[in-house]
């Protein structure tokens, strides 16, 4: 069984002091196994920002952890507050105090989120690329002018073809450009899905094998991802 805590860290950005709750789950023989754990940032949506911290389990990694699911690995989700969106700022600031406070495996620290999270995804690690050994985001937009910063990182994004939020060509027109400067991403298409590309996501059996087969400074390995998409870009 899952342990978790719920935490608050308070964050001083632009001469103002944000406070910003968040869970960590720990797995299961954290305290008595493996002396350090890879680490899973996940990055809620708009709908799940607000003081209800119980929101943040409403989808994705927090939703299956919440459900009894024995994930291997440190999950931080914290919650965006109400009329905020991610700030690089204030998650560079919470990743500093989890690895300090946690025994982390500084080498396979992953990031993923969901619409705006997946936004937020391509936004904090174009921002801190050094930080991360993989990247999920999950039908978010980015900014493709900044997303070269991301070539050593392997990235496999996802998208509902009949999204009406956030559009097919946000995935696309990233992974076409980190693909055109090198970079090792891969975008998986759900043709008949709309905005909720995440549940698919979240439950694909490949998922959290792929993502803790990364690891910082290795060379980034090439690995195909090629079986496990529905669509790759031409």
């Amino acid at each position: 069984m899952m342990q978790s805590q719920a935490l608050a860290l308070h964050v001083t950005v632009g001469g103002k002091t944000v406070r910003i709750r968040y869970f960590v789950y720990l797995p299961e023989g954290y305290r008595s196994a493996a002396p350090s754990w890879p680490l899973l940032l996940f990055l809620h949506g708009a709908g799940e920002r607000g003081g209800n911290l119980d929101l943040v389990k409403i989808h994705g990694p927090p939703k299956l952890a919440e459900e009894g699911r024995n994930l291997p690995l440190v999950l931080v989700a914290p919650q965006c507050p109400r009329g905020h969106y991610w700030s690089v700022a204030v998650l560079g600031a919470l990743l500093d105090q989890v690895c300090d406070r946690y025994r982390v495996d500084l080498d396979r620290v992953y990031l993923t989120g969901l619409s705006m999270g997946g936004s937020g995804t391509w936004l904090l690690a174009s921002s801190e690329p050094h930080r991360f050994a993989a990247l999920a985001p999950i039908c978010g937009r980015g900014d493709p002018r900044t997303v070269c910063r991301l070539r050593n990182v392997p990235v496999w994004a996802f998208h509902g073809a009949k999204d009406d939020v956030v559009p097919l060509e946000a995935s696309e027109i990233m992974v076409r450009a980190l693909r055109d400067c090198g970079g090792n991403a891969q975008l998986t298409v759900y043709p008949d899905a709309g905005h909720d590309s995440w549940t698919a996501t979240y439950e694909n059996p490949e998922f959290f094998p792929w993502l803790l087969a990364q690891r910082r400074f290795a060379g980034h390995s090439r690995s195909s991802l090629a079986a496990h998409s529905t669509q790759r870009l031409a």
